[in-house]
């Protein structure tokens, strides 16, 4: 076991390492000044090569990479262009956010999808079966910000229910608890559908299994039968998409957060596109990056602990 997590933490280095390169020439490539972008066109060459050879525009990209990376693993990520401020207290303000709307989907989605799944596959060909699989089925395409939009026109502009906008953490203030709701439940929706798919996928095929016709012979009760024998090990192959959800919602958050205003990782990183503030498009790619890899390395040790084949390869 030991052996396989350091396997598996030495290839989510590599990576990141990998996904570090990417980025960094990637968000370099961004067509565009970066200086006339946070200056505007009326500044004063004097100026123009002050903040130019501040932010280092002056060297080779592979000496600005290095550079970046020294600083990066220093825990330095630059001062923020737009704020005017340390690009890691910027973070340290936003990434809560994020983490917190990611973690509360994830929570509310996975025990939702995992019991819609097990009916689903209990009545298969029934009603009931059709109309959880036709409902999981749409709802996986829906995307997101469309949804954000729908439901905002609805519940904030025509009802009035709840606020259009803005976040507050709900045990500071108690109109946060109404601005949770419709975020929450957008980013609920999509990992609700792909839990219930994939959990009555694996539950058809675990139910046919000899040991489960077994032990239904034996005189053991359905629903004993079906969460304590089928369900466990019908929920290996869950754990893989689980773990690839929760990366995605972190990842996938910019979109809700835009829409509803949430001063999170995403609309950080949307507002620092628009305005090329290149060290915190950095951060917070990278930042992305390194949690959706710490993500998937936790769900591979998750596997290994729940499937004993794996421990024994």
């Amino acid at each position: 076991m030991k052996g396989y997590i350091a396997k598996r933490t030495g290839q989510m280095l590599l990576v990141v390492f990998l996904l570090s390169i990417f980025i960094f020439l990637l968000v370099s490539m961004i067509p565009g000044d970066p200086v006339y972008a946070m200056l505007g066109e009326e500044v004063s060459q004097e100026e123009y090569d002050r903040v130019f050879h501040e932010l280092k525009l002056d060297q080779p990209v592979i000496v600005r990479y290095f550079s970046w990376l020294a600083d990066a693993l220093r825990g330095d990520l630059g001062e923020s262009t737009q704020f005017h401020m340390k690009t890691s207290e910027v973070l340290a303000s936003r990434i809560p956010i994020t983490l917190f709307f990611s973690i509360a989907a994830f929570i509310i989605s996975v025990p939702f999808g995992i019991l819609f799944g097990v009916i689903s596959a209990v009545n298969r060909g029934k009603p009931l079966d059709t109309v959880v699989t036709l409902i999981a089925n749409v709802t996986a395409c829906l995307p997101q910000f469309w949804f954000a939009l729908l439901i905002m026109f609805v519940f904030a502009m025509k009802l009035g229910w709840l606020p259009s906008y803005g976040f507050d953490w709900p045990w500071v203030n108690a109109t946060g608890w109404k601005q949770m709701i419709m975020p929450l439940f957008c980013l609920s929706l999509g990992g609700i559908a792909s839990t219930t798919r994939q959990t009555r996928s694996s539950m058809l095929e675990v139910i046919r299994q000899d040991y489960i016709r077994t032990a239904r012979s034996k005189g053991i009760a359905n629903n004993k039968v079906i969460y304590l024998h089928a369900l466990k090990n019908a929920l290996i192959p869950v754990i893989t998409i689980l773990g690839m959800r929760l990366g995605n919602l972190i990842a996938g958050s910019m979109f809700v957060e835009s829409v509803f205003n949430i001063p999170g990782m995403g609309s950080l990183m949307v507002k620092a596109i628009q305005s090329r503030d290149i060290p915190v498009v950095q951060a917070c790619v990278l930042a992305i990056a390194l949690v959706s890899c710490l993500v998937n390395l936790a769900t591979d040790i998750l596997y290994a602990v729940v499937d004993p084949r794996v421990r024994f390869e």
